[in-house]
């Protein structure tokens, strides 16, 4: 056993610890060994339920949903704005429902329905602070259940979409297909980037709403998600390889574009993250940010590449 260091003289400088080795926390703000874990975990449970249980990854999905939006309102009512939180919740349950059983024209229908509830639920109580809530209740709606509901719309879309249990005949519809890889090209876009990033970033994209996300891991980004783009193009949607490509720096924007207006939110409101639920990752809006501003462009993409 060593000995132990003699405390410094009164008044003497003491000099910075040097940090432990294996530190499991890089230069760029994570744990990785638990955000690798927790990642790996939640994109297998929400894999698994899309091809083999089409209503557990509605339940699932709603249920990140609700727990983002609750989060959203936690943030929103430390600076001073409440807002209608029953009717949210409501709508944040029904959108996502209303997408799987009666496809996009229910979704918009909830949607309206939604802000309709938030604006009269708002009327009954008191004038002060009104507009900011109703804004931010609506506006909470449209930005995480209603966006992220159109990763649900192709399992509508997709014949037999609204059974409550396993896909008939152990078939895995297209838009399925589809959704895993959206979700695939946004896992691929946040691993290349924050890699790339982290080893060579040196030019912040945007520096006042978002320091630690470079140009370099841009690149990567783009790189790495055309990749994975062009096999799943091929071997997954069998569709031609320039497919892939156009569906990759499609999510790679989508995806960059969410990532940096949830961070205008969250400086905006003053956190880092939206809470600490998930290990390594903070809340579960840190994870949605990407997908929710994704799933409808990957929803536009196919639509328009479906004679390809």
């Amino acid at each position: 056993m060593s000995e132990a260091e003699p405390a410094p003289a009164h008044g003497a400088p003491t000099r910075a610890r040097r940090p432990r080795r294996g530190n499991p926390t890089p230069k760029a703000g994570r744990n990785l060994p638990a955000a690798i874990g927790v990642g790996l975990a939640m994109l297998f449970a929400i894999l698994g339920g899309l091809l083999f249980l089409p209503l557990g990854f509605v339940v699932l999905t709603t249920a990140f949903a609700v727990i983002g939006v609750w989060e959203l309102f936690r943030a929103l009512d430390s600076q001073g704005t409440r807002m209608p939180i029953i009717p949210v919740l409501t709508g944040t349950v029904a959108i996502p429902f209303a997408a799987y059983f009666g496809g996009l024209e229910s979704m918009l229908f909830a949607m309206v329905l939604s802000s309709t509830a938030v604006l009269l639920w708002r009327s009954l109580e008191s004038a002060a602070g009104a507009p900011r809530s109703v804004f931010a209740g609506i506006f909470t709606l449209a930005w995480v259940p209603f966006l992220i509901s159109f990763a649900i719309v192709p399992l509508h879309a997709s014949g037999g979409a609204t059974t409550a249990g396993f896909w008939p005949d152990g078939q895995v519809p297209g838009g399925a297909w589809q959704i895993a890889v959206m979700l695939l090209l946004v896992v691929s876009n946040d691993t290349f980037g924050y890699l790339v990033g982290a080893l060579f970033g040196k030019h912040p994209m945007a520096p006042k709403i978002s320091p630690k996300k470079s140009w370099e891991g841009f690149g990567g980004s783009v790189a790495g998600a055309m990749v994975i783009g062009i096999l799943a193009s091929l071997f997954v949607l069998d569709k031609p390889w320039w497919v892939g490509v156009v569906l990759a720096v499609g999510m790679v924007a989508a995806a960059t574009a969410g990532d940096l207006a949830e961070s205008m939110v969250k400086r905006e409101l003053g956190v880092k993250d939206m809470s600490s639920i998930l290990p390594g990752h903070g809340g579960v809006m840190d994870r949605l940010d990407s997908i929710v501003f994704a799933a409808p462009t990957a929803f536009i993409l196919f639509a328009l590449l479906s004679g390809a």
